[in-house]
């Protein structure tokens, strides 16, 4: 068996359980590959003496992996996803963050989850994934990646309003007086555009939800849509240039440049175990069903 394991930052309460892992991993002979500056940050505090092979970009991982560890919050997975991309290497979320909406295995579970995850008793659970171009075209990075929560436009530099004019399959929908708009998956639907007021989408509904950020025209709503439409999007405003981000990466772009957003062909795939299905997920993370009064 071959796995990967990627992480962005070091939590000192993780770093036994990091240890724990790859102990057992290599007790179970399994090749192991550690994203190259985690794996600096592991030796550098000493958490395990073994040096480790390593990959530092997309084009260095390939099929024959069989499972790629994300050791993190959720903020690690969204990061994560441009090193599998089209690989479809299933994904295991440990969580050492906070919350853990997308890493639903806590790091106190890795010793009575490994087994099961290593023998392959699982369930995976696809995740649709959005795609960029704009025009004219821009050479940022940014927008030769894909967003696993969702594409949203902001305003730069000012306190005034944004116009975003947005056409769906070239047909012309409205354009929405705000402070942004977010183009949103399933898995993104408990994310930002919650906060904006977007509803919550099961992660296997084929659709996406367009949520505006603060609009002024108040009939402005979020829109549920279905995921191969394509969106085209222009902003205007008084200043000259406006924000795009895919999940946690933000480039700046010229007014009036069209931004096109479409559904990915293919889907980033996590390990689902039974005990943590997304209703689970959502009953004990977003607290539905408690009230205090009860």
């Amino acid at each position: 068996m071959k796995i990967g394991i990627y992480g962005q930052f070091y939590h000192p309460n993780a770093a036994e359980y990091i240890g724990q892992l790859l102990e057992i991993l290599d007790q179970r002979n399994v090749e192991v590959l550690i994203e190259e500056d985690f794996l600096k940050l592991i030796h550098s505090n000493k958490t395990i003496e073994k040096d480790y092979d390593h990959f530092s970009a997309f084009d260095e991982l390939d099929n024959s992996f069989d499972l790629f560890f994300c050791i993190g919050g959720d903020g690690t997975i969204l990061k994560s996803i441009n090193y599998i991309r089209n690989l479809n290497i299933p994904i295991v979320g440990i969580n050492t963050g906070r919350l853990g909406f997308l890493a639903t295995i806590q790091k106190e579970q890795i010793d009575s989850t490994i087994d099961e995850i290593l023998e392959m008793k699982f369930s995976v659970s696809p995740r649709s994934v959005l795609t960029m171009e704009t025009n004219p075209k821009t050479f940022d990075p940014i927008f030769q990646q894909i967003a696993l929560n969702e594409i949203a436009v902001s305003r730069k530099n000012t306190t005034s309003m944004i116009t975003v004019d947005t056409w769906l399959d070239d047909q012309y929908l409205t354009s929405y007086w705000a402070d942004g708009l977010i183009i949103s998956t399933p898995t993104g639907s408990t994310g930002y555009s919650l906060s904006c007021g977007g509803p919550v989408i099961t992660p296997d509904a084929d659709s996406l939800v367009i949520t505006p950020i603060a609009p002024h025209n108040l009939n402005a709503r979020p829109l549920v849509i279905k995921d191969h439409t394509t969106i085209k999007l222009k902003v205007s405003g008084r200043g000259n240039e406006h924000l795009v981000s895919m999940d946690s990466r933000i480039a700046t772009l010229e007014n009036d440049t069209e931004i096109i957003i479409k559904k990915a062909p293919y889907t980033i795939n996590f390990v689902e175990l039974r005990e943590d299905s997304f209703l689970n997920t959502l009953r004990k993370k977003l607290l539905w069903g408690e009230d205090k009064r009860n």
